[in-house]
């Protein structure tokens, strides 16, 4: 937009992230928990949250060019994602190689994101992962602020901002699939903001 500043992220805040450490941040749903994706921020990560190692996060992105680096992108989910608004689903893709099996190993979960700040995030640190800002079964709060001070992280790690709040992204499996004549399937695994019908609709139309 004419005239609109990109968000400015604090090298404090970048630092924090390439010591292994956690920061909150906005998201067009609900307030996320960032770290680099690598074993050491992981554990921090899993630890804050008191998450089980057995249910992987995803990875926030600023593009699908992006998330090559890490998992293959078939034009169907360029397509899939373009057909929605942004930051709105969450798709798992096959992985170039099997990463930390928090991330998911083979099969990795990514959102391209949408607010601007958590935009400039990742256009600065690269990915980094995208899950809610709460604890391990507890209601996420609406502001990164105040879900960061509840995590009792530092003001230095938060990056502030209001989110809408409400449901998350919807998390969609897109799996190669021989039998559809679009050559892959999908599969809800949670149901967000988009509707489970809208996106089974869409592959159908796809047929």
């Amino acid at each position: 937009m004419r005239g609109s500043k990109m968000p400015v992220i604090p090298d404090a805040l970048v630092a924090r992230l390439e010591a292994g450490e956690v920061i909150a941040y906005p998201t067009s749903t609900l307030p996320g928990l960032a770290t680099l994706p690598n074993s050491t921020a992981l554990d921090a990560l899993y630890q804050l949250k008191q998450r089980p190692a057995s249910q992987p996060v995803s990875l926030g992105v600023h593009s699908l060019e992006q998330a090559r680096q890490f998992v293959d992108v078939p034009s169907i989910a360029e397509a899939l994602l373009a057909a929605f608004p942004q930051g709105s689903l969450t798709l798992v893709l096959d992985a170039l190689q099997p990463l930390d099996a928090r991330l998911g190993g083979s099969r990795v979960a990514v959102r391209v994101l949408a607010h601007p700040t958590a935009r400039a995030l990742v256009e600065r640190v690269g990915p980094v992962t995208a899950t809610s800002a709460n604890a391990s079964g507890v209601e996420p709060l609406e502001s990164s602020q105040a879900a960061g001070a509840e995590l009792g992280l530092a003001p230095s790690s938060i990056l502030e901002g209001v989110c809408p709040g409400g449901k998350g992204s919807t998390l969609a499996s897109l799996a190669k699939d021989t039998s559809h004549s679009s050559g892959f399937s999908v599969t809800i695994m949670r149901e967000g903001v988009v509707p489970a019908n809208e996106v089974v609709s869409w592959m159908l139309k796809r047929v």
